[in-house]
């Protein structure tokens, strides 16, 4: 089965099963994505330095938290 079989399988669901297929990916997507930003912000993960760098910059006072930022304006 490929894309465009898949396609035309989904124009024959129903309007409800199109709306709980649509929350199932929306779902899967969003598990994906928090896994990529663990994965990636963990000890070793791409972001693993950033990470550490913003940390240093709060313990040294060196940023504002973003509630006093807003606070400001």
């Amino acid at each position: 089965m490929d894309l465009v079989d898949i396609q035309h399988e989904i124009d024959a669901l129903s309007i409800e099963q199109q709306a709980a297929l649509l929350d199932w990916l929306t779902e899967r997507g969003r598990l994906r994505w928090d896994g990529e930003i663990e994965r990636d912000f963990s000890s070793g993960g791409l972001g693993a330095d950033l990470l550490d760098h913003v940390k240093a910059q709060v313990q040294r006072g060196a940023s504002t938290p973003m509630a006093k930022a807003r606070q400001r304006r």
